[in-house]
């Protein structure tokens, strides 16, 4: 796919995850989403803070990428109540416990990952700053599609067959005779 360089942005984002204790025996850990950092510098699970037992790490730092094409779900994202940027993990392989997929501020891509449920969606409240990185994007590459209402065409449905069978068979027992003809037909 080639695309206009003029109708896309990158920005790194800080993917920060939360370690706490699970809330039943059978989970001992209960991993989230917390937070996303704008602009963060590379990282590899570097320990952010820790609570007791709870435990933030900067798990990774992924590419945030907005493509023109997809204003319209960014547009979406943005007048939720609470604009939001999406995290996609899958199970660690090794000694990580979660991979960092993907970040995104597409809803609609967002949803496409819970469709086969092998990955972890998590939504982040966006900082404000990355809000208006994301608005400002939207306000100049954004267009409305005109809305083309369906015209329908000359047929006429109107018509009436009363079988779709071989009008040279005038036999009762023509099995593609409508019912209505075939009482006709006895009377």
């Amino acid at each position: 796919m080639i695309h206009n360089p003029k109708m896309y942005r990158t920005m790194p984002v800080g993917i920060v995850l939360r370690k706490a204790p699970g809330v039943t025996r059978w989970v001992k850990w209960h991993w989230t989403a917390s937070a996303v950092l704008p602009g963060a510098g590379p990282a590899d699970w570097r320990e952010l803070r820790r609570e007791g037992e709870a435990v933030e790490y900067h798990a990774a730092t992924k590419v945030l990428e907005l493509h023109g094409a997809d204003t319209e779900a960014y547009l979406h994202g943005q007048t939720a109540e609470v604009p939001s940027i999406y995290v996609v993990m899958r199970e660690g392989e090794g000694d990580v416990p979660l991979d960092i997929v993907l970040v995104t501020a597409s809803p609609y891509e967002a949803q496409d990952y819970t469709d086969s449920g092998e990955e972890i969606v998590e939504k982040v409240p966006m900082p404000n700053g990355l809000v208006a990185w994301v608005r400002e994007f939207v306000e100049e590459f954004h267009q409305e599609e005109a809305f083309i209402k369906r015209k329908r065409d000359k047929k006429n449905i109107d018509l009436r067959e009363d079988g779709i069978g071989d009008p040279r068979i005038g036999k009762v027992e023509d099995v593609y005779a409508s019912p209505a003809l075939k009482r006709r037909r006895l009377q």
